[in-house]
């Protein structure tokens, strides 16, 4: 039968990505949620052109490509581009504007004045975030995000009076849409001792940082708050929220988490002016750290006034363009940025000094531990490095010389696996190469980045191999082999979907020859024009040893016999006249009797003085012929000798309704795949681990993953070595990451599992080798956690936070606080924890922002 071919695609339906109702007029609006890659593509407009033709449908959304960084010359696609909400001041109408993040200010004077049918000079345009006129929009040269315009925010636009004087915009030129605008440079930003990124920052520090490098004032309203306008000094501070900017809660959740860490709020309600680094050229010229000191202390002000946190949020997407626009990011990774920008603007060492790492030469740990450790603090000096920052030992060892290599390297944060993202659950398939039992199913549990070897291990462990025997690992597809797998082939080759088994085989069996059966079944039915015969495999593949010189036709049947022998029916009322001739015959072929009870006797005896006749092809109850490896052929075999080509003989078994009645082929014919996600996933919400087990696993020795080789100085090639970390410095902020978020080639998923963490007395003793203060153990308190909820689409940040001075626990999400009890922030939803040591320095004592600013006026 020929295959069908694949029916054609449908029409391109573009809806399902659209918002159920719009009232924004004819253009369609976005849902916000959606992925690239996942929830749709992006083609250039010759190819949607072409595919519309091909297929009709639409609606076609056209969007811009922009450019997201001018010195490194790199482009995006501004898929939601910004959506501003229009109030016209002569008749209170709301209407939409739709324009790129990049546009100028002048652009946007074009379309508002496009709208209203006036003239540009006889306009003015505020902006109008929560309904509150915030400031004029006056500079036509910088862009829509530079004016700290955001998704879904309003705008007003005023009609000057006609004997009004000249606008006050800047119109220094008539030609502004030819005008190249100077653009930020560019600055590589690193975590101390990690890897570097580009990112950009502008010159100078702004208006609010004066010109003789004192403290920055507080006298900025443009969030439409204002520091000192909320509450008295009896009130509680740090309740303050943060609003969602559109899609913001990812940073809103890691903000809350970072002006809650009692050293930083510390550090940044005193004046830390004299350890802004203007001078470094990984840091953002000590913008970053303004912006962030500022924004903390409009949350520690008294009152529960929520905060825009606009000013930050254009800072943060000029210096990091992946931060850019509206869609949902990991703030993991955000709070990774902002700890690392913080250290470079605030790095104390204004001039780095070259320092030569020097080999371990078989020194003791602590001498070379400390040697890291002061070449570190020699280049990287920061409170972010005084608090956030440990230190770990790493251990290599080359898998063919032994080469072991040790280095000691900075951490500013933990990320450790949960127990089920290390390991791997594989089924596989045991047969037996000697016909002894019938196929059995396992189920073990391997490292994701270990090798055959480990799971042939396993599998040996469980069956409970023998040291006479051995295991040949293989993969079956369209019921054939289609490879062997070789015990050094990492695991990540096999896939989920794939199907294994496993022979069970004597030791020594590689120096053999090596004896494959496949199967195949013939089928007959008749149409109304002909009779018609289909032939197609079935089953799995057996597979045994035997000589290089037992290849007569007795010497293949009494094989196969044996192989088949845990097949056979158990009830077999009755004996075909072909099976009895052959057991009348005298000895079976090292195979099957049939009895009128059903037992089956495997009775060993020679086959080297068996009767060649009994092998007639009429007598035997199954029939086997030479075959290639696509089972295309069908060679007869030989009385005397059988060659085979290379070290595998390949044998085809017909099953016909004969074959059939004898023996139960479905012991071999349902494998199942190596690993089904969705039998899994119940379990992955379902188990609790605690965080010491995630230590545990993230401590563990394992082999490097298959992009992570490691190049052995003494083989001269990159190899999978094994590694093994330990923490030997603990910091006295110790943020943990909990990776719930696990990517393959085939698939993502975010795991649910429930973490039982402690939120007192976490006691790092017996993880800590080493501690700069050895005279205390290394206990820490929890004092906040960042929640992720929902899966890989999108999903939900919130933050608890614990007031120290209060002892009490609040829920920060977005612009609402409450009250928590400290028993409810231990959930499945926990995605970074934050620990304080005990026995650190005091919290902040009476700190606020108005004693502190009197004392930064002098």
């Amino acid at each position: 039968m020929l295959p069908q071919a694949p029916s054609r695609p449908g029409d391109i339906d573009n809806s399902k990505l659209l918002e159920e109702s719009s009232s924004d007029g004819d253009e369609p609006e976005l849902q916000r949620t959606l992925r690239e890659g996942e929830d749709y593509d992006l083609v250039p407009q010759e190819v949607w052109r072409k595919l519309h033709e091909w297929y009709n449908g639409g609606p076609e959304l056209s969007r811009k490509v922009i450019c997201s960084s001018p010195i490194s010359k790199s482009y995006i696609v501004d898929v939601y581009p910004l959506r501003l909400k229009l109030f016209n001041e002569r008749d209170s109408l709301e209407k939409v504007i739709r324009i790129s993040r990049k546009d100028k200010v002048h652009e946007l004077y074009r379309l508002v004045c496009s709208l209203m049918s006036v003239e540009q000079s006889k306009i003015e345009i505020w902006d109008y975030y929560q309904k509150i006129k915030n400031k004029k929009l006056i500079n036509l040269n910088e862009t829509v995000e530079e004016a700290q315009l955001i998704m879904d925010q309003e705008i007003i636009a005023e009609v000057k009076p006609d004997d009004a004087c000249c606008s006050d915009l800047d119109t220094r030129s008539n030609n502004e849409l030819a005008l190249i605008p100077l653009e930020p440079s560019t600055s590589s930003l690193s975590i101390a001792g990690g890897p570097t990124f580009s990112n950009g920052f502008s010159p100078g520090f702004g208006s609010s940082f004066s010109q003789d490098n004192s403290y920055p004032l507080l006298r900025d309203t443009e969030d439409g708050y204002s520091s000192f306008s909320n509450g008295s000094k009896d009130d509680i501070h740090g309740l303050s929220g943060l609003h969602n900017l559109g899609n913001t809660c990812f940073m809103n959740s890691a903000i809350q988490s970072l002006v809650h860490t009692p050293p930083l709020v510390e550090y940044f309600l005193q004046d830390y002016s004299r350890e802004i680094n203007t001078e470094n050229p990984l840091g953002l010229q000590g913008e970053l750290a303004i912006a962030f000191g500022e924004l903390l202390r409009k949350l520690w002000s008294a009152g529960r006034t929520s905060v825009a946190p606009r000013a930050f949020k254009t800072k943060l997407s000029r210096f990091a363009p992946q931060f850019s626009g509206y869609n949902q990011h990991d703030s993991q990774e955000l709070l990774a940025f902002l700890l690392d920008g913080l250290h470079e603007d605030l790095n104390r060492v204004k001039k780095k000094p070259y320092i030569e790492a020097k080999d371990a030469d078989g020194r003791p740990d602590e001498e070379l531990a400390e040697e890291c450790w002061n070449y570190h603090k020699a280049r990287n000096d920061s409170i972010i490095v005084d608090k956030f920052q440990g230190q770990y030992k790493s251990t290599l060892v080359c898998p063919d010389c032994d080469k072991i290599s040790v280095t000691f390297d900075p951490f500013m944060y933990l990320s450790l696996p949960l127990p089920s993202t290390v390991t791997r659950m594989m089924n596989v398939t045991i047969f037996s190469g000697t016909g002894d039992t019938l196929p059995m199913p396992y189920t073990v549990k391997v490292q994701k980045n270990g090798v055959c070897g480990d799971l042939i291990k396993s599998l040996s462990a469980m069956c409970c191999l023998q040291s006479s025997e051995t295991l040949l690992l293989a993969e079956v597809y369209d019921h054939r082999i289609y490879r062997y797998w070789n015990p050094s082939e990492p695991l990540y080759h096999i896939k989920d979907e794939d199907k294994l088994v496993a022979y069970r085989l004597p030791a020594g069996s590689e120096n053999l020859l090596r004896v494959e059966i496949l199967h195949r079944v013939v089928d007959r039915y008749t149409s109304e024009s002909m009779f018609n015969l289909t032939r197609k495999l079935i089953g799995s593949p057996l597979v045994t040893c035997i000589p290089n010189e037992a290849t007569r036709k007795a010497d293949i049947y009494a094989t196969a016999s044996a192989l088949l022998a845990p097949f056979v029916r158990t009830k077999v009322h009755t004996l075909d006249e072909s099976a009895t001739k052959l057991n009348s015959n005298g000895p079976s072929l090292d195979g099957i009797v049939l009895t009128d009870n059903g037992v089956t006797h495997a009775e060993e005896v020679s086959t080297s003085n068996v009767d060649e006749e009994a092998a007639d092809e009429d007598l035997l109850p199954f029939q086997l012929w030479l075959t290639d490896e696509k089972a295309n052929k069908k060679d007869p075999i030989d009385a005397d000798s059988n060659g085979a080509p290379g070290l595998t003989m390949k044998l085809l078994m017909d099953w016909s309704d004969r074959e059939h009645e004898v023996y139960d082929i479905k012991y071999m014919d349902e494998l199942p795949v190596v690993f089904r996600p969705g039998f899994m996933s119940k379990k992955n919400r379902q188990e609790a681990v605690n965080l010491f087990s995630c230590l545990d696993a993230f401590l563990k020795d394992e082999p490097l993953g298959p992009d992570d080789m490691w190049y052995c100085p003494r083989c001269k090639e990159h190899k999978q070595a094994s590694k093994k970390l330990d923490l030997w410095r603990l910091p006295e902020i110790l943020v943990v990451h909990l990776k719930r978020f696990s990517y393959s080639r085939f698939m993502k998923n975010k795991l649910d599992t429930f973490v039982n963490f402690p939120i007192h007395d976490l006691d790092m003793s017996r993880y800590a080798n080493h501690s700069s203060r050895s005279d205390q153990p290394p206990i820490y308190e929890l004092y906040a956690v960042i929640n992720h909820y929902g899966g890989m689409g999108g999903g939900h940040y919130s933050a608890y936070a614990k007031l120290v001075e209060e002892d009490s626990w609040y829920h920060f999400d977005d612009s609402h606080v409450s009250s928590v009890g400290e028993e409810e922030i231990r959930t499945s939803s926990a995605y970074l924890l934050f620990y304080r040591r005990v026995g650190s320095s005091s919290p902040f004592r009476n700190a606020t922002v108005d004693t502190v600013m009197v004392d930064s006026l002098d």
